[in-house]
């Protein structure tokens, strides 16, 4: 008969080899947790060798997997996804022995954990060959302290007096509960943020806060922030697996439902995560869109933010899973199964469908819209826009050179959908002064793309006002990449006035050495006699347009 167990039997003699195959022969009463005939077995056979035995034993008492280790431990193989559901067990319990010792120690717990084993049970071997002590670990329902199992030390295995069964079943029925009484208390998205960077020279505080600020945008409760420094990505995990182990222990104690990363995930990187994990995996860029689906008030700002979701979900379709009803609540409409098409196939080409109908119906709303700005430009009308980060205060600075009421709100992306605002200045000259959707730093190239013909309008401008914020950390970051993308766009040739806002709220000392550095104005959007500045340049700038007409 063939070997059956897994692991490194090499070494071991023919006899050796039967009794280990023999384990699979083996049954335990279904109530016992271990009995002391299966423990002295297990303990004979693992002195014998002077390695390390796992076994995995089902609810019914049969032995479905043994794993021979070394004298210094034993991994357990790959059998599956790693979670079986949070509310539930994997109706397995590991059994492995310790030369000389029953301590449990990290890879246990992470095991324990990991798999949803219903217990592990470290059984220490005697030198006499005879099992000694033990240890029983289990997990625990869901408690705000944090922890997440339990582990009970047993002097010998006669100790270990209670009905297996019924206790397992009484726990999983409190998991449960526990489970559903956590969705009700909180059924917001509880996450944990990672940045990950290569980089010796980038500010990763920076960018861990403003990932914070976009989550906080995006609704969504931040549990535990993460930064890790590394030399290169991994490929398959970017923070690598042992990183994720712990990142799974972490979700278990704080709750944890989501994982959000600063870096673009790759699809397979997005799936490899999951798969270790079984907690929902997104990228930075995948909140930016879903922050942005919330906020698009007009048609045309929720086809573009449509459109650019699915240019983002397209090269994410896989066969086992629609991803586009992850991020969009799906694309098209069912339609019959081409000549040799498979479901992705299928899937695609529905994207794709979708992706061309959505640009044509933009472009419509875009001739439109160029056509009206025609009719504008005929009447010799100065524009300006102003530009910036997101959440540097444009929209609050709109409403106070036009004295309109847009909405302005103390957090990312509060306002997505172009504002023009027509109004008298100068000493009664008309100006339109238009309110764009604010940048940030890596904007995904799906936004860009599908907001193109809404940033397009800004090169009718013929003065546009970058507004910062120096109260930021990153103003350094912020300019250069608003800077970045006017090139991109090929607006950086349009005169440019920079300036610095929320003086009321910044160090003044740092506020001046910044507009010494960078000859920016200094004002505050919200307090109108902070202006005076800008009102002054502006009304030169204008004139200068006025007279070049």
């Amino acid at each position: 008969m063939p070997i059956k167990a897994k692991g490194n039997t090499k070494g071991l003699k023919p006899l050796q080899k039967k009794l280990v195959d023999k384990l699979f022969e083996r049954k335990l009463n279904p109530k016992s947790a271990i009995s002391p005939e299966f423990a002295k077995a297990l303990a004979s056979i693992s002195a014998d060798i002077k390695r390390q035995i796992g076994i995995l034993v089902d609810r019914k008492g049969h032995v479905v997997d043994v794993f021979i280790g070394t004298a210094k431990g034993v991994v357990i193989s790959d059998f599956g996804r790693y979670r079986a559901g949070a509310s539930r067990l994997r109706g397995l319990r590991l059994i492995h022995t310790r030369l000389f010792e029953n301590s449990l120690n990290t890879d246990d717990s992470s095991d324990l954990v990991l798999l949803r084993l219903d217990m592990i049970i470290s059984l220490e071997v005697l030198e006499s060959g005879l099992p000694g002590g033990l240890t029983i670990a289990n997990l625990l329902p869901f408690k705000n302290d944090g922890k997440i199992y339990e582990e009970n030390v047993y002097n010998s295995v006669s100790a270990v007096n209670f009905d297996f069964i019924r206790f397992i079943e009484d726990l999983e029925n409190e998991i449960e509960f526990s489970t559903e009484s956590q969705k009700t208390d909180d059924s917001s998205k509880r996450a944990i943020l990672i940045h990950v960077s290569t980089d010796k020279d980038e500010d990763s505080d920076y960018a861990m806060e403003e990932l914070k600020e976009l989550a906080t945008s995006a609704g969504i409760h931040i549990i535990e922030a993460i930064v890790q420094h590394r030399k290169e990505l991994d490929p398959k995990y970017v923070i690598g697996k042992g990183k994720i182990k712990e990142i799974l222990l972490l979700s278990m104690e704080k709750n944890a439902n989501l994982i959000v990363f600063d870096s673009c995930l790759s699809a397979s990187q997005m799936r490899s995560i999951e798969a270790e994990t079984g907690i929902e995996t997104i990228d930075r860029t995948q909140m930016i869109l879903d922050i942005f689906a919330r906020r698009a008030k007009s048609r045309e700002g929720k086809l573009q933010v449509k459109l650019a979701q699915l240019k983002y979900s397209l090269p994410r379709l896989t066969a086992k899973d629609d991803f586009t009803s992850r991020i969009t609540g799906g694309a098209g409409g069912i339609r019959s199964r081409g000549p040799g098409e498979t479901k992705l196939e299928i899937s695609k080409r529905r994207v794709r469908e979708s992706i061309t109908s959505l640009e044509k119906e933009l472009k419509e709303i875009a001739e439109a819209e160029k056509e009206r700005r025609k009719k504008r430009d005929k009447s010799d009308i100065p524009i300006i826009s102003i530009v910036g980060y997101t959440n540097s205060g444009k929209s609050t600075l709109l409403n106070t050179l036009t004295q309109s009421d847009t909405y302005t709100e103390e957090r990312m992306f509060a306002t997505l959908d172009t504002a023009t605002k027509r109004v008298r200045f100068p000493k009664d000259t008309d100006i339109i002064v238009t309110d764009t959707v604010g940048f940030i730093r890596d904007l995904p190239e799906e936004l860009i793309s599908a907001f193109r013909a809404t940033l397009d309008e800004m090169c009718d401008s013929d003065i546009l006002i970058h507004l910062f914020d120096i109260s930021s950390k990153g103003w350094k970051e912020q300019i250069a990449s608003v800077n970045n993308i006017l090139g991109e766009l090929a607006l950086d040739n349009i005169p440019v006035i920079l300036v610095g806002n929320k003086i009321d709220i910044a160090d003044i000392d740092t506020a001046l050495e910044i507009q010494k550095e960078t000859s920016c104005l200094l004002v505050s959007a919200k307090e109108k006699q902070s202006l005076k500045p800008l009102f002054n340049v502006l009304e030169k700038k204008i004139r200068e347009v006025l007279e070049n007409e």
